[in-house]
């Protein structure tokens, strides 16, 4: 199967994946806390059932890493020269708030890099796919457009990812650098999406996130033209290590963006 036709085959999963996510998000849900008192809810869990049982399927001998089947050795896993990445509901906050801002995320990761995913949010009819073979895309079903970032100079006004209401000091920080500065606010994978689309330009990630939260955004981002870096410079790359736990990151379409 070639990537053209394997991302195909990864929407459709996805957009699968979200129809069960709605089924449970239109009715009451169960929600539970894990050990790290993060909220996982019966749409987690039957959005990894639908995911893991489909690339079973399309590609049994590539491995699969969901957060909902994360109990994997880092002796098995630094063997893996390439794997499935998968966030079943990423945003499950967003998810239990009923806001829409929620995703399903999925990643194809080689060597470290993220080269081809979709990202999904069924409650907002929106998708978005890459592949470093055709480019990246937005889907809303009935259309389909191609994202290039466009980068711009470090000048004017600069749209920044990040909580409108409540910057951290190291964000409050960081925006310094910039003349003017207009927060836009997104949840979940949407954030690096933005970037990818050109709704926003910069999305620095002062925070803590796991691998699972960014490898389809990651791609979308990289593959439509935006750099995704580590605050050195470095490329943020995955599967590098025993914890799950990403470096903070930027994903940038700013020339020359200036490193902390």
């Amino acid at each position: 199967m070639n990537q053209t036709e394997l991302l195909e085959e990864i929407l459709i999963l996805a957009r699968q994946a979200g129809s069960a996510i709605m089924g449970i998000y239109e009715k009451d849900f169960n929600v539970e806390y894990k050990a790290d008192e993060s909220p996982v809810t019966d749409a987690d869990l039957a959005a990894h059932k639908v995911i893991a049982n489909g690339l079973a399927h399309l590609t049994p001998e590539i491995p699969v890493l969901s957060e909902e089947s994360a109990d994997i050795s880092w002796d098995i896993r630094q063997t893996w020269t390439r794997y499935w990445l998968v966030d079943p509901i990423d945003g499950t906050k967003e998810f239990i708030k009923k806001n829409g801002e929620f995703t399903v995320n999925i990643a194809l990761i080689e060597n470290g890099k993220p080269i081809l995913a979709v990202v999904d949010a069924p409650a907002l009819g929106v998708s978005y796919l890459a592949a470093e073979a055709i480019g990246a895309f937005k889907d809303r079903g009935d259309e389909r457009i191609e994202l290039k970032v466009t980068t711009k100079a470090n000048k004017g006004l600069i749209r920044v990812v990040g909580s409108r209401s409540h910057p951290s000091p190291d964000l409050a920080e960081f925006i310094k650098r910039f003349d003017e500065v207009e927060m836009v606010s997104k949840g979940s994978s949407l954030k690096l999406c933005l970037v990818a689309e050109g709704s926003a330009d910069i999305y620095p990630r002062l925070g803590p996130t796991c691998e699972w939260d960014t490898g389809a955004g990651h791609a979308i981002a990289e593959i439509a033209g935006a750099k995704v870096t580590k605050l050195d410079g470095s490329p943020l790359v995955y599967n590098t290590k025993d914890e799950y736990l990403n470096p903070y990151f930027i994903v940038s379409a700013i020339e020359e963006e200036t490193k902390l």
